[in-house]
């Protein structure tokens, strides 16, 4: 049985949400947050099983995607302001507390909601990006490197060369990446091989490189990847963002020192003590947690830390559905209690 997915919007003074909802109007609350450039579509698969299994399932349309608000200024896009939307997004459901999920950038937004406001989440779980206390920035990322794959010599930022790119080239880096956005989806949203163990990625090298895709400034025209991208959700992805551009969601990378302020001041120096699940992607190259130290942080700093590994790349829900709900259900069914929730 399908269950109805309505859109539906958050409107405060300050910011728009658009979300997707769906599922019983009163069952425990789960809210997927999407990561870098994908929209509330990308769980498209977690809406269906979540809802069919009686949640209230949630997805929102970060700020600078889909519907919801493209903010002009980088700041716009600092963590503080990110997090204060999902804060709103909460009191107008009408609940107190959440499961919260994130993706990508959007792991940063839920790690956020669990240091700055416990109170507000029943568990969080986070697929691919590790918690950093620190905040997901350059000064946290680069210590845990992996320099057997990347020495320091060659690869002086390691996988994270692509993020000094932009703190250096912003327009160069989103005008390549606008240029054809539906080739841009494309050749972004594939599925992870295994062969790359060991081997430097290719964002390793972008400013070497001239940019992205090699400094052609524009990307290669590939098939879709079935695995990862339907045909209608390539179709949304690319326009929306022929619509709103790409300056919203690389403005993301660009408040690392708000947002290691922001995470400096969360309390008890960002010890979580909620239930927490984490899923490595297996064969995600960029957030590499099998071999470099980048999951240590998170292990120091949960208290209740509960992982799992998904034979995957990056796009993990999209690419391995299946496994990532069952991951999630398990967790929720040891480690959640439901009965905490209010309505």
């Amino acid at each position: 049985m399908r269950h109805e997915i309505t859109v539906r919007e958050c409107a405060t003074p300050r910011h728009t949400t658009r979300y997707l909802a769906a599922g019983l109007a009163d069952g425990p609350l789960i809210v997927f947050v999407h990561g870098w450039p994908e929209l509330a579509v990308s769980w498209r698969h977690q809406i269906e099983c979540f809802a069919a299994l009686g949640f209230r399932v949630v997805a929102p349309d970060m700020r600078g995607y889909g519907g919801s608000t493209v903010h002009p200024a980088c700041a716009d896009y600092a963590m503080a302001q990110v997090v204060h939307d999902m804060v709103e997004l909460l009191a107008h459901l009408g609940r107190d507390k959440a499961i919260w999920v994130g993706h990508d950038w959007g792991s940063p937004v839920v790690w956020s909601m669990a240091s700055h406001h416990a109170e507000k989440c029943l568990g969080v779980a986070n697929l691919c990006v590790p918690y950093l206390p620190r905040g997901f920035t350059l000064d946290s990322l680069l210590p845990l490197v992996d320099r057997n794959v990347y020495p320091q010599a060659l690869y002086p930022a390691g996988q994270w060369d692509y993020q000094c790119h932009y703190q250096e080239s912003f327009e160069a880096a989103r005008a390549a990446l606008e240029a054809d956005p539906l080739r841009t989806v494309k050749a972004l949203m594939r599925s992870g091989d295994p062969e790359g163990r060991g081997k430097p990625y290719r964002t390793a090298t972008m400013r070497r490189d001239g940019g992205w895709f090699g400094g052609a400034g524009i990307a290669p025209d590939l098939p879709r990847d079935p695995a990862v991208l339907s045909e209608e959700a390539l179709a949304e992805y690319a326009d929306r963002l022929r619509c709103n551009g790409f300056f919203g969601p690389d403005a993301w990378y660009m408040n690392m020192e708000r947002n290691a302020a922001f995470a400096a001041a969360a309390p008890d120096a960002g010890r979580l003590a909620v239930p927490v699940l984490f899923l490595h992607a297996a064969f995600d190259w960029i957030c590499e947690t099998r071999d470099s130290q980048l999951a240590s942080p998170m292990r120091a700093l949960c208290s209740d830390l509960s992982e799992a590994v998904v034979d995957s790349g990056h796009w993990m829900q999209q690419e391995q559905p299946e496994r990532v709900n069952a991951c999630l259900a398990t967790w929720i069914a040891r480690r959640i209690d439901l009965e905490e929730r209010t309505a």
